[in-house]
């Protein structure tokens, strides 16, 4: 197994942008299987589109990464990492300061590698790996237990858990219109009725045609994306009672109820967690 780490840089006084280029670079003419970067973003950075050769995960340990493609935008709160399959166009945007750590992929270095964007959890053993592979020197090449952390990461990424923090956009504009619109005031208490009224639209056709330009049903979208709102908040450390209620949920139950169906625990029980 061939695999590289970005070798170290003084980042004093270089721009950001700068040193996202030299990267751009570095992966592009890196031959490794597996390649590994940590970097830190201040607030508000925005990383413009772009693409690369190799599949990434991408993991924030500290602050909220928010990543727009053409399919939708994905947020990847502390503790998750977005899967990004090689040659997809994205932009990142940083809510609060962000740490991130990378690993690229290249497609076909191991089976079961996943072809679809998503969001995962990071178990115990995956968070440690990735800890351990953005700290391995760049001439590790040769080190027997380097070789092992980088060969075990590679084929643990098929197994990580899926998570519903992915929000598909459509391609019809006029839907799309709508969905932008809902995501600058999101409220539990959108329905098909309204929306479909909006488009002049039966309900049926509505819902047929919504299913088919993002692959989920309005109330699914809908719950996601008020977690897309909700989270960045929670992790910023705002209380639940005050997310909920801003949201246009009537009580806080309500809210962990939908919470704890979408991510499987209430809100408190998993910001703490280590996945």
């Amino acid at each position: 197994m061939r695999y590289k780490n970005f070798p170290g840089t003084n980042s004093a006084g270089m721009e950001l942008e700068n040193l996202h280029q030299l990267r751009l670079t570095w992966l592009d003419q890196a031959e490794g299987d597996v390649l590994a970067l940590a970097t830190a973003y201040p607030a508000g950075h925005h990383i413009a589109r772009h693409y690369h050769n190799q599949s990434q995960l991408l993991h924030a340990i500290a602050g909220v990464a928010m990543v727009t493609t053409k399919f939708g935008r994905w947020m990847v709160p502390p503790h998750h990492a977005l899967w990004l399959p090689a040659g997809i166009e994205h932009a990142v945007d940083m809510f609060g300061d962000v740490s991130m750590q990378s690993i690229y992929v290249r497609p076909e270095a191991v089976d079961g590698l996943k072809g679809h964007l998503h969001v995962v959890g990071l178990t115990p053993l995956m968070d440690s790996l990735i800890r351990e592979a953005v700290n391995l020197p760049a001439d590790a090449t040769a080190n027997t237990r380097a070789a092992f952390v980088m060969g075990l990461l590679l084929h643990e990424i098929p197994n990580l858990p899926e998570r519903p923090l992915g929000l598909p956009f459509p391609d019809d504009r006029r839907l799309a219109a709508l969905c932008h619109d809902f995501l600058k005031s999101p409220s539990p208490h959108t329905n098909i009725d309204h929306w479909a009224d909006e488009l002049g639209m039966s309900r049926r056709t509505f819902t047929r045609i919504f299913k088919r330009e993002t692959g989920l049903s309005l109330s699914t979208w809908r719950q996601q994306a008020c977690l897309l709102a909700a989270l960045p908040r929670l992790t910023a450390g705002e209380q639940v009672t005050s997310v909920a209620l801003d949201l246009g949920y009537d009580s806080v139950p309500a809210f962990t109820t939908m919470f704890k169906r979408m991510l499987g625990t209430p809100p408190r029980a998993y910001l703490h967690q280590r996945l």
